[in-house]
C-alpha cells in the first residue's frame, strides 16, 4: 500500500487538532501544545527508561478520565513540566475543561525533554520560563506551525546533529487520517552512520526530508552505536511525541495506537528506547471521521502510525536551523 501525506503533512491534518509553539531563543528552549477543539480520547505509552511526565496515570485504560483537552511537549527537563500549568491557565480563561463546583478544569497531560546543555542561557532566576511559554503557546494555536528549531524542538539535540520538532500525516484507504508530532532529542542517531541518509528513508513520501533514500551499499559504520555524548547520563535525552487519528477509538485502542507509534522511533533512531532516554508517545483519537475501524483497517492504521512517526522524527531534524551558540551542526549544513 502506497501511503499519501495529508494536505499539510502535519498532525493538524487530523480534524479537530491545532498546534501552538512558543520559544525563548536566549534559553534555547520552548514548548509545543496540541489543542483538541473538542475533548479527545487519549492514551500513552512510555518505553524509555528516564521519562519526565505529568498526568500520565489518568490515561491508563482502567482509570476514569477518557478524554483530554490538550497535550503539552516541552523542553526544560523537569523544569519544563511547568508548561502544562500555563496551558491549563490559558484554557481555563477560555472556559475550556470539565465543569465542576463552578470551575473549569482543563485536562492537560505533558512530557518533557532534556535540553539544558545545548548552549542556551539557563540563568533565568528564581522561576523558569515554561509556565509563561505554555500560556503563550495556546495563544498561537493554528493549523499551520513551524517545524525544526521551533517550540519544544528549539533546543533539541541528537547524536551529531541538532534535533527539532517534526510532524507528518498519512491518509488511509479507510478514509481516516493519522498524524504525528515529535520532538527529536534522543541519545541515538537519526542518520545512517556518518552519512546524511536518514534511517527513516524507506517511509519517506516525496522528498519531505531530503529524498536521499538509503545509502547503497550501506556504509561500514552503519551499525556503529553513535551517541549524543561519549558519557551519556540519565535524563539527558528523550524523544517525545503525539500520534493522532480522526478514527473513533476506545481508550484501550488509543493506548494500542501509542504502542504502535513507538515502532517509528525504532525505524528513525539508532538506538532508541535506551535506559537513558525517556521515550514516550501520547495518542489522541478525535473521532471526527465517524469511522470505527474493523480489524484489517486497524492493522493498517497501526502500521501507518509507525511509518508516520518515523517521518515526523526525520522531518524535525531535517528542518532544524542554525542559531548563535549552537553546540551541534544542522543537517542542512552537513
Amino acid at each position: 500500500m502506497a501511503y499519501r501525506a495529508g494536505p499539510k503533512n502535519l498532525i493538524t491534518d487530523v480534524a479537530g487538532l491545532l498546534v501552538g509553539n512558543a520559544a525563548n531563543e536566549k534559553v534555547k528552549s520552548g514548548t509545543t501544545v496540541v489543542f483538541c477543539e473538542e475533548p479527545a480520547v487519549a492514551g500513552v505509552q512510555v518505553l524509555g527508561g528516564a521519562p519526565g511526565t505529568r498526568e500520565t496515570d489518568l490515561l491508563e485504560p482502567h482509570n476514569l478520565v477518557e478524554k483530554v483537552d490538550a497535550i503539552v511537549l516541552s523542553g526544560g527537563s523537569a523544569f519544563g513540566l511547568d508548561a502544562a500549568s500555563g496551558v491549563q491557565a490559558a484554557l481555563r480563561e477560555k472556559g475550556i475543561g470539565f465543569e465542576i463546583a463552578g470551575m473549569h478544569v482543563p485536562i492537560v497531560p505533558g512530557a518533557i525533554v532534556f535540553d539544558l546543555a545545548n548552549g542556551g542561557d539557563k540563568g533565568w532566576g528564581r522561576y523558569p520560563p515554561y509556565r509563561e511559554l505554555g500560556f503563550e503557546a495556546v495563544e498561537h494555536i493554528a493549523a499551520d506551525f513551524a517545524l525544526g528549531t521551533a517550540g519544544a524542538g528549539t533546543g533539541a539535540l541528537t547524536a551529531g546533529l541538532k534535533g527539532g520538532l517534526g510532524s507528518a500525516s498519512t491518509l488511509l484507504p479507510s478514509g481516516v487520517t493519522v498524524g504525528a508530532l515529535a520532538v527529536a532529542n534522543g541519545v541515538g542517531s537519526v542518520t545512517v552512520g556518518r552519512s546524511r541518509h536518514f534511517w527513516a528513508a524507506p517511509f519517506e513520501i516525496g522528498d519531505e526530508f531530503g529524498g536521499l533514500g538509503l545509502p547503497y551499499p550501506l556504509p561500514a559504520d552503519a551499525q556503529d552505536v553513535r551517541l549524543k555524548s561519549r558519557e551519556p547520563r540519565m535524563g539527558e535525552n528523550t524523544t517525545i511525541a503525539v500520534i493522532a487519528t480522526d478514527a473513533v477509538m476506545t481508550k484501550a485502542a488509543a493506548r494500542r495506537l501509542a504502542i504502535a507509534a513507538h515502532d517509528g522511533f525504532a525505524r528513525a533512531i539508532w538506538p532508541a528506547h535506551t535506559p537513558i532516554d525517556g521515550d514516550l508517545v501520547f495518542a489522541l483519537a478525535t473521532g471526527r471521521s465517524g469511522r470505527t475501524l474493523d480489524l484489517d483497517e486497524a492493522i493498517d492504521l497501526y502500521a501507518a502510525a509507525g511509518a508516520t512517526m518515523a517521518r515526523a522524527i526525520a522531518r524535525g531534524v531535517h528542518a532544524a536551523t542554525r542559531f548563535p551558540g549552537d553546540v551541534l551542526p544542522v543537517w542542512s549544513g552537513r
